[in-house]
């Protein structure tokens, strides 16, 4: 029986859990869900059975942390993005397999070599965004090369959104499915980078929100859509080095930008000082 260990059972985690149960008898896996609040990891689970059960963990325990991953076979690292280290240390020593929903580090990187000789699989960025858009992204490229098409502009958009039927009256039209700090964070991290018609362009965090364009989708309406993170570290990933314009984006409804764009100005977004 294949053992699989879950390390946070926060929001992000809700649909994750469920389908892990749903084929524990068909695939013969034990799951063992762990967070630091022990009511969070039970109400995650839910009933307890001979193939799954739930624990308390402090990950900064190493000692702890590699006990309840011994004889593990992969680890699904859930905890917050700057924590993903303390579980890939302790799967590199221990011979494990981890998956992330995260975005690929500079530390986690530089682990590359070690993993490789181990012959294990550390996967990063297999969430919705980054992780869905990615393999939506290939499929596209892949079948216009695979046609003999020639690409020269790259644009993807991607966004955690409400259906209508569930906006009612908020004023956001945006409910949090994931760690709420992680949207503040988007007011505070490095520049934004894209290629835009040839140009290379590099927006400050403190102006991330005030860049938009307005996009239009048949059947759901608009959205605006503002740019991701840094797109030109899939250049080379995509296979897309000599594109003219290479811009990962995420999608909000009309408003959100301009309202977080005043939490930034305020200051409401920097931590580094109290």
């Amino acid at each position: 029986m294949k053992r699989i260990v879950l390390i946070g059972a926060g929001l992000s985690t809700k649909s994750l859990v469920p389908y892990l149960k749903d084929r524990l008898e068909s695939h013969q896996w034990y799951l063992r869900v762990l967070d630091r609040d022990l009511k969070v990891a039970q109400h995650r689970l839910g009933e307890e059975t001979s193939q799954c059960s739930a624990a308390a963990i402090d990950i900064t325990d190493t000692t702890l942390l590699e006990l309840e991953l011994a004889d593990t076979d992969v680890a699904i690292s859930m905890v917050p993005a700057h924590m993903h280290m303390n579980v890939a240390k302790a799967c590199l020593k221990l011979s494990i397999h981890l998956l992330t929903a995260s975005y690929l580090s500079d530390e986690m990187k530089g682990l590359d070599q070690e993993v490789k000789a181990k012959n294990l699989v550390f996967l990063n960025e297999c969430g919705l965004d980054p992780g869905i858009d990615h393999m939506s992204a290939m499929r596209l490229l892949d079948g216009i090369r695979e046609n003999g098409g020639d690409i020269r502009l790259f644009e993807s958009f991607t966004g955690g959104l409400l259906s209508p039927e569930s906006e009612g009256d908020n004023p956001w039209r945006y409910k949090f499915t994931w760690n709420p700090r992680n949207v503040v964070l988007a007011g505070q991290g490095g520049a934004v980078k894209f290629i835009q018609e040839g140009k290379y362009k590099y927006i400050p965090p403190h102006m991330v929100f005030r860049r938009t364009e307005l996009i239009n989708v048949s059947g759901y309406g608009k959205f605006e859509g503002l740019a991701n993170r840094d797109s030109l570290k899939y250049k080379e990933a995509y296979q897309l080095e000599d594109v003219g314009t290479l811009y990962r984006g995420t999608l909000r409804r009309p408003g959100f930008a301009r309202a977080w764009d005043s939490f930034v100005k305020l200051g409401m977004t920097d931590d580094s000082y109290v």
